[in-house]
């Protein structure tokens, strides 16, 4: 997910969410619960998703779901279920894995057995439940990009540095001199940027852009 004009200082420096998309089956008094996890980046994205669900899904009894998503947005639906028993239980259990950018949607067949409230609530908390706990939970680490424009006599210098960083090239240009924009957490921005400097002698060119994204860390398993 890509930020422009954005302070680092406004967006966490970290999140975790889902790698992919993910379904496990949960049954309750015949009851079945398909409970579908998927990693999305705007209400607009979940929309699309969930019309699909539903028309694949056209003959389920509700289709219930919740996201929460890094702007701070969330959404939710019981889709027909007593209020509160369905969408805000899929809520807790995303916040239970502390995640953002995920959508789990709950898709029930009804079994013939009425659960009550309480066991339907936890029918539905447990299904969510049980989708995250099987999906692949990654970390998301916060970048910056940087452009850089260096001679080529420093290149070598140039890729040690970035990569003592655990920076990231993301294009590269060979012209009159060697250009590069880079994408560097904002933590380690500062000491690159000043390693660079002592390593070329002063001669670099570079800019901070405002330009934020959420890249893989590198230690995910």
């Amino acid at each position: 997910m890509h930020f422009t004009a954005l302070s680092s200082k406004s967006i966490p420096k970290q999140i975790k969410t889902i790698l992919e998309f993910n379904e496990k089956i949960y049954k309750e008094k015949n009851s079945e619960f398909i409970a579908q996890a998927y990693p999305v980046e705007s209400i607009e994205q979940s929309d699309e998703i969930l019309g699909k669900v539903r028309k694949k899904y056209f003959d389920a009894t509700h289709h219930c779901y919740a996201l929460k998503l890094l702007t701070g947005e969330t959404k939710s639906s019981d889709d027909g279920e007593p209020k509160g028993s369905a969408g805000l239980r899929i809520i807790n259990a995303i916040e239970h894995f502390d995640l953002l950018n995920v959508m789990v949607i709950v898709i029930r067949y009804f079994g013939g057995t009425k659960l009550g409230i309480c066991p339907l609530g936890k029918a539905y908390y447990q299904s969510a439940f049980n989708v995250i706990k099987n999906s692949k939970i990654i970390k998301m680490k916060l970048y910056q990009q940087i452009s850089v424009q260096i001679e080529f006599n420093y290149i070598s210098q140039f890729h040690r540095i970035v990569n003592n960083f655990e920076g990231i090239i993301d294009n590269s240009e060979y012209s009159e001199s060697a250009k590069f924009l880079l994408s560097v957490s904002p933590d380690n921005k500062d000491s690159l940027i000043n390693d660079l400097i002592n390593a070329t002698n002063g001669s670099i060119k570079y800019h901070c852009t405002n330009s934020f994204s959420y890249l893989k860390s590198l230690n995910n398993t």
